[in-house]
C-alpha cells in the first residue's frame, strides 16, 4: 500500500479494524488527577470506565506532542509508504491538529497530508476506514486526501448523554443547568457541527433520547458507512437493534466510546456516526 493513513486514538476504531487496514493510531494522554496514561496502550476503554465510575477525579486529556506525529510518519515511510495521510481530531476540539501540522512541516521523507475530520469519535473513525480503503484500493495521496475531504461534509455525529456530570464538571455546561437538568430527567442530546460539539436538543427521557437518536440515522438513510459508540451503555444492545435496520452499503461498525470523548461525555453515553451518500440532502456540516 503507498499510500498510509495515520490518525490519533480519538478515532476510537478497534485494534481489529487498525490492523487490518494498517492504520497507525497516534494516543493522547489521559490524566487522572496527578496520574497520567497513554491512551489505548497504559489504560483500556475498559479501565478507563471502571475508573469513571469510581474515581472522583474528572478525567482530562492532552493533545500528542508533534514528536509522537513525527515517530508515526517515520514508521509509515520504514514501512514502504510513499506517501502518508494524516486525519486527526476535530481542530475545533484539541489542540492534536496542530501538532500533526508541525509535524508533517518537520519531515520530509515522504509527503504528508494533515486532514482536519472536523468529526470525532467514529465519525473520525469512519473517514479513516474510507481513507484507507482508498488506498488499498491504489489510490494516491491527492486522490485519498480529496475522497476524504469529499466525506467530511458528508458526516454525521450524533450523541445521546447519559449523565449531565461530566458535562457540568467539564464546564459544558452550568452547575445550575445541571442541577435543574437532572431534577427534571433532561437528557441533553449533542451533535458535531462545523467541528464542534453543540447541543442539539433536550430530551425529557432516556428513552426518548434514544429513539431519538436511533431516529437521526433512519431518517437520512440510505446511508453509506453508519456505526455506533458504546460509552458503557447498558442499554446500548436495544440501539444496536434497532440500528441494524437502517439502509447502509457498508458493514456497520460497533465500538467503544474511548477515553478522548468519554472523559467529557461520561458514562451511558451512545455516539452514532454517519456519513450520508454522494448526492444526499443535507449539506456540509
Amino acid at each position: 500500500m503507498a499510500v498510509r493513513i495515520v490518525t490519533d486514538s480519538a478515532c476510537d476504531l478497534s485494534d481489529e479494524l487498525v490492523d487490518r487496514h494498517q492504520i497507525a493510531v497516534v494516543p493522547l494522554t489521559i490524566r487522572f488527577g496527578d496520574e497520567v496514561l497513554v491512551d489505548r496502550r497504559e489504560i483500556s476503554t475498559e479501565e478507563f470506565w471502571r475508573r469513571c465510575r469510581t474515581s472522583t477525579k474528572l478525567p482530562e486529556t492532552a493533545a500528542p506532542s508533534p514528536g509522537a506525529f513525527v515517530t508515526a510518519f517515520a514508521e509509515a515511510a520504514d514501512a514502504g509508504a510513499a506517501g502518508i495521510a494524516c486525519l486527526t481530531l476535530s481542530a475545533g476540539v484539541s489542540a492534536t491538529y496542530q501538532a500533526a501540522r508541525t509535524a508533517a512541516e518537520s519531515f520530509d521523507r515522504v509527503p504528508v497530508e494533515v486532514i482536519d475530520t472536523r468529526s470525532l469519535t467514529l465519525g473520525q473513525g469512519l473517514l479513516c476506514l474510507a481513507a484507507a480503503e482508498a488506498a488499498e484500493e491504489g489510490a494516491d495521496l491527492t486522490e485519498v486526501t480529496r475522497r476524504a475531504a469529499d466525506l467530511i461534509g458528508r458526516t454525521r455525529v450524533y450523541g445521546a448523554i447519559a449523565t449531565l456530570d461530566h458535562l457540568q464538571r467539564g464546564g459544558r455546561i452550568g452547575g445550575t443547568a445541571a442541577l435543574f437538568g437532572s431534577l427534571l430527567s433532561i437528557k441533553p442530546f449533542i451533535q458535531v457541527k462545523d467541528g464542534l460539539v453543540a447541543e442539539e436538543s433536550k430530551q425529557r427521557t432516556r428513552a426518548r433520547s434514544l429513539e431519538y437518536l436511533v431516529g437521526k440515522a433512519k431518517a437520512d438513510a440510505p446511508l453509506e458507512r453508519l456505526a455506533v459508540a458504546n460509552g458503557a451503555a447498558e442499554d446500548i444492545d436495544q440501539v444496536i437493534a434497532q440500528l441494524r435496520e437502517v439502509e447502509v452499503a457498508h458493514e456497520i461498525v460497533i465500538g467503544d466510546l474511548g477515553p478522548v470523548v468519554g472523559a467529557h461525555a461520561g458514562p451511558g453515553a451512545i455516539g452514532v456516526c454517519y456519513q450520508l451518500p454522494v448526492g444526499a440532502a443535507g449539506g456540509a456540516r
